[in-house]
């Protein structure tokens, strides 16, 4: 007697849903970070959805993220909303922040691969030559996110994207009155040249003086 044929899950259409949460989270996020969804605005989940060419699930989904993150505030009967800005947070966010950069730098430094250097190595190069500040901030995040990844610690690299995604707010915030943007950026070609020299100890110091920085620009700007 034959056994019944066990149906196996649809792995196509499960990729599928998880890249379209991912595109609404990231986009979402985008959005919030960069202070086009301005901080207290209602959330609108149809129109995110039109506007990032995803279903409403997967914006509901991105919805529940983005609320774990504190960059969304759900008030049960009242609604959803981009979280408020508070400046009296920016001690808290960056005391975080430079311990666990840090250790993200100091990991980074010890266990990169060799075709993950050559991407430090890139935006080491982009540091050259980039200008504006809209790409200055762009490369300055995307140098942070590719520290936590090389790091190699899903735990450390979920609390760090949560903690600097709030501090790009901040920044957005108070981005036209920034007078030393390009000195801070180009302050992570220490953080990157010491995880390249693999130096852990340099690393970790560099990456935390480079938060100690961002914590005064901004606090002077407030």
């Amino acid at each position: 007697m034959s056994m019944p044929s066990k149906r196996m899950p649809a792995k196509g259409r499960e990729t599928d849903a998880q890249l379209l949460s991912e595109r609404a989270y990231e986009g979402i996020r985008n959005k919030l970070v960069t202070l086009e969804i301005a901080p207290g605005a209602a959330i609108d989940e149809e129109r995110l959805a039109a506007e990032l060419g995803v279903g409403r699930t997967p914006v509901r989904a991105a919805i529940k993220r983005l609320a774990y993150q504190k960059l969304i505030v759900v008030y049960p009967r009242s609604g959803t909303f981009a979280s408020e800005i508070d400046i009296a947070d920016l001690k808290a966010i960056c005391d975080i922040r430079e311990r666990l950069e840090g250790l993200a730098a100091e990991r980074a430094a010890q266990v990169a691969r060799y075709e993950e250097r050559q991407e430090l190595r890139h935006l080491l190069e982009r540091l050259e030559v980039v200008s504006g500040t809209d790409q200055l901030l762009d490369l300055d995040t995307a140098v942070h996110r590719t520290v936590y990844r090389l790091a190699h610690n899903t735990y450390l690299l979920d609390v760090l994207t949560t903690s600097l995604d709030l501090s790009l707010r901040m920044w957005h915030l108070a981005l036209e009155r920034l007078p030393h943007l390009a000195e801070h950026v180009g302050n992570q070609r220490e953080v990157i040249q010491a995880i390249l020299d693999r130096d852990p100890a340099r690393a970790c110091g560099a990456a935390e003086k480079h938060i100690r920085a961002f914590e005064e620009e901004v606090r002077e700007m407030f």
